[in-house]
């Protein structure tokens, strides 16, 4: 990738618009992918709904951070946010909702109205939208430019969703509850290890014309139009799954992980700080000052990201499962994480208080990237979304798996089964099985994860390295950018 001379883009450059879902982890990864088009010198148009924009204005450095770019400017469009969500099932019907009813007529107007006419760094001459805003595909053909699909989602993941119609007729969805550890043999290059347990979360509906499956179906319908596909992962850890994509998406690009080459070409660029966020949340720093004072690889960091809900049955099985391994740990407990509002003092055990007092400590919101590469970290226990099993491979950090929806029940079945960086703790949530996966991690099966996450920490480095895979291909991307507007 050839040095960045100057943040001013050249009068000339394609003017692009990145369009993620409105989501802590979809915004986080495609901020990445803005701040490196800016870096080689295109104009970017980054588009959020208007109370992301208003947290991230709040929370995260954005402005001290994209200010240095001339060609980039943040754009707003409604969100027809709900009041309150309270399990899996209302999440995604509401997020269906506001993207049919709000977000989509919204974005149309935004690209057809004469908001972005005036602008002095030209039209917009390419659209890159989240995979599942398949919509932004029919304005781009309306404006006659090209439009680029951008899965944030694990490559595994996508492959499970082109496979639905095979599901369905293999009978393989919908299944009950009792059938959770049957074999899958639908989906080339998973029949050995897929159970019904590790598919996406939005698979486990009893009805096969569910709304959930029928975004899916509709939204890899569109992807076929796309000009382009961008997945955030790298050729080495998903190759039979890409290559199984690449027979139908000719023109996918792996650029991952993003953190990782977002933070080599910035290296380059002295000018630029190393580190940034792209928080929704308030990021409590005073954790940093308590891992420095722990011994190296002695502390489990605990967080399940920004959707994940816990029951108030689930948060004492996790605490008591943690205090009783015996290990340190710094748990991210996100103020709205939990399901039940009744957790006041009065009901924490004493015992629970006293233990984490000495080798706990716990935040509302934590820089994450900054922890799993803190000396003191050597373990996480994690939600398993895309971004968070990215970190943690780039920063060779084993993990116990929870996931909780989406593409994390794949994600964590690769990490246990595929990668073996990790143990999956899926569908299950006691105190004992907490207290033994955690142990296993630290200490019963440590030497066995850490080779394999030395080696996949490596593979990740060499990919964004200069001349590697994922720095290839983004530099294929930028001259399709270019030459296609």
């Amino acid at each position: 990738m050839a040095e960045t001379k100057s943040l001013i883009p050249p009068a000339a450059a394609p003017h692009v618009l990145i369009f993620p879902i409105p989501a802590q982890g979809h915004i986080n990864s495609m901020l990445k992918l803005a701040e490196l088009l800016c870096l080689s010198g295109i104009n970017v148009t980054f588009v959020n709904t208007q109370q992301n924009h208003s947290r991230l204005l709040s929370f995260a450095d954005v402005q001290s951070r994209f200010g240095q770019f001339p060609g980039f400017c943040f754009e707003t469009i409604p969100d027809g946010v709900s009041a309150s969500i309270s399990s899996p099932e209302d999440l995604l019907t509401d997020l269906f909702d506001r993207l049919k009813n709000v977000i989509k007529p919204g974005f149309r107007e935004l690209l057809t109205s004469n908001r972005l006419n005036s602008d002095a760094r030209g039209p917009v001459s390419c659209i890159i939208a989240d995979g599942v805003l398949g919509f932004a595909i029919d304005v781009a053909e309306d404006l006659g430019i090209p439009c680029i699909s951008f899965r944030t989602i694990s490559a595994c993941c996508v492959w499970i969703f082109f496979c639905t119609q095979k599901l369905v007729e293999n009978g393989d969805i919908p299944f009950k509850d009792e059938d959770m550890d049957r074999l899958i043999t639908s989906v080339p290059e998973m029949e050995s290890f897929l159970r019904c347990r590790d598919l996406p979360s939005l698979y486990r509906t009893k009805d096969v014309s569910s709304p959930s499956l029928d975004f899916v179906n509709t939204e890899t319908l569109y992807s076929g139009r796309a000009a382009a596909h961008l997945i955030n992962t790298f050729d080495d850890i998903e190759a039979p799954i890409l290559s199984q994509l690449r027979s139908y998406w000719p023109y996918l690009y792996t650029i991952g992980p993003l953190n990782a080459l977002l933070d080599n070409l910035r290296s380059r660029t002295s000018s630029l700080p190393v580190s940034s966020n792209a928080s929704l949340y308030a990021e409590d720093r005073s954790c940093m000052s308590w891992l420095d004072r722990q011994p190296e690889k002695s502390v489990v960091y605990v967080s399940f990201g920004s959707i994940a809900m816990v029951s108030r049955e689930q948060w004492f099985e996790i605490w008591y499962g943690l205090v009783n391994s015996s290990y340190r740990f710094l748990w991210v407990r996100r103020p709205d994480s939990l399901i039940t509002k009744d957790d006041e003092e009065s009901h924490i055990q004493a015992e629970l208080v006293d233990a984490t007092k000495e080798r706990g400590y716990t935040v509302d919101w934590a820089p994450q990237e900054e922890v799993l590469n803190h000396p003191a970290v050597g373990g996480f226990f994690t939600h398993s979304g895309w971004n968070s099993t990215l970190e943690s491979m780039v920063a060779g950090v084993p993990m116990v798996c929870w996931p909780y929806l989406g593409d994390q029940q794949i994600n964590s079945r690769y990490v246990s089964e595929v990668w073996k960086i990790g143990l999956d703790m899926k569908d299950n949530c006691n105190r004992v099985t907490v207290e033994n996966l955690i142990r296993d991690m630290m200490n019963d099966k440590r030497e066995e994860l850490m080779q394999s996450t030395g080696k996949i920490a490596k593979m990740a480095r060499k990919s964004v390295s200069p001349d590697g895979s994922s720095d290839r291909n983004y530099e294929a991307l930028l001259e399709f950018i270019r030459k296609s507007c």
